[in-house]
């Protein structure tokens, strides 16, 4: 839903990243050139960087009513 503050597994802040990330991407760039570029070099960071989905504008639809 919303991209972790910190690696799962090993805790090193990686939240700050995903916007450049995602940015780039989008433009075209290749993955693996800009998470080395961002300096992330732990395969559990990168993980979590390239196989995050971002749900949370379907998810917010289904708010509770009130």
């Amino acid at each position: 839903m919303i991209i972790p503050v910190r690696c799962y597994t090993c805790g090193r802040p990686i939240g700050h990243l995903w916007e450049p990330f995602k940015e780039r991407v989008e433009k075209g760039e290749d993955p693996e050139k800009v998470l080395d570029e961002l300096g992330v070099t732990r395969y559990c960071c990168r993980r979590t960087l390239i196989s995050h989905i971002d749900l949370i504008d379907q998810v917010i639809k289904f708010k509770p009513m009130r």
